[in-house]
């Protein structure tokens, strides 16, 4: 098979990439759809922003446990019947949400949304199944490419709705979104898993081939620090949009695109250039970029040119960075070992999210102390510069095996 011959609508065939782009989008949009509504839901529920942030923060947790999961699920029993039941348990959470009265309803409901991983993990382990290394890094590149979109304009469209219906009523947007990608996927998704696992313990026999792989690490743990910075920002910036500059909902619904404006054109890169370049060079030079841009942002703040213009500006090179960095350590995670793509998947998918989880939590925590935007900024540094070890650590492995 190869993604050359999907067709839409024909389960004879690989998923069409609309349907993975829907896919891979679905958590991306239930993870920030309601961003600009905290604030309101905080006083709704009549509780604290750092218990209502947790709606993220454990979300993320949920959602990286869940990864670890799906990856096995869809390794034995097939990526087709996963999907489809991971987006009905996401349908009934968000019905959940919709009807929930007090904070500890809300919170479990969405952790149970939080199925919707699948999303992630599966459109990543299709294009495996389906293509070689550089090209899945590259069909990954224009998957996510199209993801960033969601982002960009969740936000938008989840303020729109809680002006015209009020902040319940995204999450019957939510379900009706995720109704409707089931039925996609059920008419167009076909199976791709042709080499499907005898059993678990199988499964769990082969870990340590993955555990003990340096290359593995060196891109999840790239992947993870890298995502790890946009994660933070998920967490921290709705707290510094209201809090730090005072801007109102109407206005910071639009700041929260901005990020994702600089993952697409780096998913565009990314999917032009990976083929070309090389996976590891493309990573290198999204860290670099990383870097470059959390500095940046910290010198002028420091210099006193801080704004929530400057703020949100510079986090345009932590989608630029990101949009470089994942697709193509997610290829290479996936390429260590190809037998298990989907583990690999689910794994390195777990690391990764875990880790933005703790650090969007510790980006809040340390935000509510005061000091303005630093904590967040901080946070955000520190983490990329990980992420550019981590590759660099990559790239001095595979010289010392050119080498050897």
């Amino acid at each position: 098979m190869s993604y050359s011959s999907a067709r839409l609508f024909d389960r004879s065939t690989p998923p069409h990439i609309f349907t993975l782009v829907l896919l891979a989008g679905v958590s991306a949009m239930n993870m920030s759809i309601f961003l600009p509504s905290l604030p309101v839901m905080t006083e709704a529920f009549d509780t604290d922003y750092a218990i209502m942030q947790l709606s993220i923060s454990l979300y993320l947790a949920c959602t990286a446990a869940l990864q670890i999961i799906i990856g096995p699920l869809s390794d034995r029993y097939g990526r087709r019947p996963v999907v489809l039941g991971a987006l009905a348990i996401f349908a009934l959470a968000s019905l959940g949400c919709f009807f929930a009265t007090t904070i500890e309803a809300f919170l479990t409901f969405r952790m149970i949304g939080a199925s919707v991983a699948v999303g992630m993990v599966i459109s990543r382990a299709i294009v495996r199944d389906v293509v070689p290394m550089a090209e899945a890094a590259s069909t990954i590149g224009y998957v996510t490419m199209g993801m960033s979109l969601v982002p960009m304009f969740a936000p938008t469209v989840g303020g729109f709705i809680d002006e015209l219906f009020g902040w319940r009523a995204i999450f019957l947007f939510t379900l009706a979104f995720g109704a409707g990608l089931a039925v996609l996927c059920w008419a167009d998704q076909g199976e791709t898993n042709t080499a499907k696992s005898v059993s678990f313990t199988a499964q769990f026999s082969d870990y340590p081939e993955l555990f003990t792989s340096p290359r593995f690490w060196g891109y999840a743990l790239s992947a993870a620090f890298a995502s790890g910075a946009f994660f933070a920002f998920l967490g921290g910036s709705p707290y510094v949009a209201s809090v730090v500059y005072d801007l109102p909902p109407t206005t910071t619904r639009y700041l929260f695109g901005i990020p994702a404006i600089g993952y697409f054109i780096g998913n565009l890169i990314s999917g032009r250039a990976s083929v070309r370049v090389g996976v590891n060079r493309m990573i290198l030079i999204g860290c670099a970029l990383l870097v470059f841009g959390m500095a940046a942002s910290l010198i002028v703040t420091a210099m006193g040119y801080g704004s929530a213009f400057t703020f949100f500006a510079f986090c345009t090179f932590v989608g630029l960075g990101n949009g470089m960095v994942l697709p193509n350590a997610t290829a290479g995670l996936l390429s260590v070992r190809p037998h298990l793509a989907g583990t690999a998947s689910g794994v390195g998918g777990a690391i990764m999210i875990g880790g933005g989880a703790a650090l969007a939590a510790l980006a809040g925590a340390l935000l509510e102390r005061g000091n303005g935007s630093y904590p967040l900024q901080w946070v955000m540094l520190i983490s990329v510069i990980f992420s550019l070890v981590s590759i660099m650590l990559v790239l001095r492995r595979e010289a010392r095996i050119a080498t050897a």
